[in-house]
């Protein structure tokens, strides 16, 4: 089985999310309609962020248990590798993950943030990618 390129993977995953948005989540003036595919949208794009970064940041999992790495084991590894980095990581978790993904924040203006902290993040990843070939 070919492995698929992670940022490719990425950015689909943050097609994707879009996707969700502009045929399910029904915008209507600043607010979308419906917070179920505000969630699914923002959990996806959020994935799509952890795929990229784990591409190219040494994130190990918990010792003790076989669980996904938390993010502060992605704060850890991404500030080792770029400092500034970490803040940008906090605001896209907190945007993605928290607000959409856990909240369905309807609101227009949060959720084109969100999408555009995890375009900003896969281009991160991206050109340290690039780097490491």
């Amino acid at each position: 089985m070919e492995q698929k390129h992670p940022i490719r993977e990425a950015e689909r995953y943050l097609e994707n999310a879009r996707k969700i948005l502009s045929e399910k989540a029904e915008k209507d003036g600043d607010y979308y309609n419906d917070s179920k595919y505000v969630r699914m949208a923002g959990n996806t794009a959020w994935n799509g962020v952890l795929i990229a970064l784990d591409a190219v940041l040494d994130v190990r999992k918990h010792p003790k248990s076989r669980q996904r790495p938390d993010i502060k084991d992605y704060q850890a590894a991404i500030s080792r590798k770029d400092y500034k980095m970490a803040k940008v990581l906090h605001v896209a978790y907190e945007t993605l993950h928290l607000a959409l993904g856990y909240d369905g924040n309807l609101y227009y203006k949060v959720v084109q943030s969100g999408m555009e902290q995890a375009k900003f993040m896969i281009g991160w990843a991206e050109k340290n990618y690039l780097s490491l070939k």
